[in-house]
């Protein structure tokens, strides 16, 4: 989550696997025909200009300049070239955001559950009819392919769908009382006024998943847009207003250099009821210590350091598809990207080289925008110099780069090779330290007791795979791991209807699902004295 500890202080090329053994053979991985050039440098359009904001957030349903009149530029990742200036907002104007949320929370938390969804499902069909301008803009600012951008899209918008159809479904509880003529029940009422901050590598997903849960039970937010990403996020906004959400329910904000302070405000300010935050571990912390001046209710899903387990009873096709999902979807920029990748010794070998000729023969790097393209940059170059720092580390430590390994520096700026590295070992940064980046490092193992002390000897535990054949291994694999997610047999676990979160360092609360609802509620219990008198003759 290297975003928010900037943001809130701030041809081919030959390689080689190992067949057995004792064998190698040379195997080239295959890029993108732009190697040889910079990445494209063409201009996206989009079928509705006005989804593109610039200079102005959307605050009390109006769109509004920073009162300073100061904005910052936010830069292609491919190219390096200036998409456009977004306004770096200050301790000020969040202050003004909170209290439109305020006001608007007064009105909106005594719509009917019905009304809400409604609501939402109108912001949900729009960014249906949007679809197509909301991925260009997902590619253009975050860099990943046209393909996944449209999969955040559709993703994104399921999560509007699915709390649409929570927000009629709120219940409480009737308890049977210890005191005779008591009677007992429960209501949820919605927490308030909630700031969401949100990560750069899902620009649409990680903002719908924390403002459709905050919407169906009736709270208003103040959405702190990522610097990195923050047009896909103003879009967004633009939908509400034409989904007809009352001023002030949704806010959303930019700033970059400022972020800190925009935090502390939101963090701070006794208005703000919730914080919700997906992004780094260092950065949550702190967030948590500056909330705890007013005991806010806080969701946090923090870093992640995924160990991936592929037994010698497994389906080796299927374990090599699934880590192949699992590392390199968003070229490794995600928080449940496999980043220890346990394969046992007795498979080692051939999983290793199915694994590379997967890398090899199936990717193509470039930019997002070029049919046929994979992958595309990195973020920025401090995601650049940590992939490398992790793949010299590994090398100068005796692993082998087998394919890949270097920055692809005539591509752009911020591009990296789907690079794959066979003997590694414990002391290798990778082992302990979260990639984010196009990175597999494959460590073999011997028993079952020693990959799962290998898998829980970090201090985050987010999510968790491994691929068995054995019943009796997955179900005692799963309750061993320290993770708040685990998938068997899969790659990929997201989903709207799955409670999504982590244990230890890597934070708590959970988002989607019914479990989802439930971080922007408090329980209020009712006791009412007095009854059960005989009926009156």
């Amino acid at each position: 989550m290297a975003f928010l500890q900037r943001s809130l202080f701030s041809a081919s090329r030959n390689a080689t696997i190992v067949r057995s053994r004792f064998q190698t053979k040379s195997l080239p991985l295959v890029l993108h025909s732009s190697y040889s050039r910079l990445a494209s440098t063409m201009v996206p359009k989009l079928k509705d200009p006005s989804l593109f904001k610039q200079d102005v957030c959307y605050v009390n349903g109006e769109w509004v300049k920073a009162q300073s009149g100061k904005t910052f530029e936010v830069n292609d990742p491919a190219t390096g070239k200036l998409i456009g200036t977004c306004p770096e907002f200050d301790a000020q104007d969040t202050k003004k955001a909170i209290d439109a949320a305020e006001v608007a929370f007064e009105t909106f938390r005594h719509k009917t559950g019905r009304e809400r969804s409604k609501l939402l499902r109108k912001w949900y069909d729009l960014m249906v009819e949007n679809h197509d301008d909301l991925t260009t803009l997902i590619t253009w600012e975050n860099g990943k392919p046209v393909a996944d951008a449209k999969g955040e899209v559709t993703y994104a918008a399921n999560f509007f769908e699915w709390f649409s159809e929570e927000a009629p479904r709120i219940y409480g509880d009737t308890i049977p009382s210890s005191v005779p003529g008591n009677r007992v029940w429960t209501i949820k009422e919605p927490v308030g006024v909630c700031g969401l901050i949100t990560p750069w590598n899902f620009p649409a997903a990680m903002i719908t998943r924390k403002v459709g849960p905050a919407l169906a039970v009736g709270c208003t937010v103040v959405c702190k847009a990522p610097g990195e990403t923050p047009f896909t996020a103003l879009a967004l906004a633009e939908l509400a207003h034409r989904a007809g959400i009352p001023p002030g329910v949704v806010n959303v904000i930019t700033a970059l250099e400022n972020t800190p302070e925009v935090g502390s405000t939101l963090t701070t300010d006794p208005v703000v009821r919730k914080i919700s935050f997906t992004g780094s571990t260092p950065v949550g912390k702190l967030l948590m210590k500056q909330s705890s001046g007013t005991l806010k209710k806080l969701s946090l899903e923090l870093g992640g350091n995924a160990p991936f387990i592929v037994f010698d009873d497994a389906d080796v096709d299927l374990a090599v598809t699934g880590a192949i999902a699992s590392k390199f979807r968003s070229s490794g920029q995600t928080c449940v990207c496999a980043n220890r990748i346990y394969v046992q010794r007795g498979i080692y070998d051939e999983f290793a080289l199915k694994f590379a000729e997967q890398v090899k023969n199936n990717f193509r790097v470039g930019n997002g925008f070029e049919e046929g393209v994979t992958h595309g940059p990195l973020i920025h170059h401090r995601a650049i110099d940590k992939v490398e720092q992790h793949v010299r580390d590994a090398e100068k430590k005796g692993a082998k780069v087998v394919v890949g390994g270097h920055q692809l520096e005539k591509l752009g700026p911020n591009f990296y090779e789907p690079t794959v590295i066979t003997g590694m070992t414990s002391d290798m940064a990778m082992a302990s330290e979260e990639t984010f980046g196009p990175v597999a490092g494959l460590f073999p193992f011997d028993t079952e007791d020693e990959v799962v002390k290998l898998a829980n000897s970090t201090q985050v535990g987010l999510a968790g795979y491994f691929f068995s054949r054995d019943i009796q291994r997955c179900v005692r694999v799963a309750e061993h791991l320290e993770v708040g997610m685990v998938g068997i047999n899969t790659g990929l676990i997201s989903d709207p209807a799955s409670p999504f979160g982590g244990v230890k360092e890597s934070g708590f609360g959970r988002e989607g699902s019914l479990y989802g609802i439930g971080e922007y509620q408090v329980t209020k219990m009712i006791t009412s004295g007095g009854m059960g008198q005989p009926l009156q003759k």
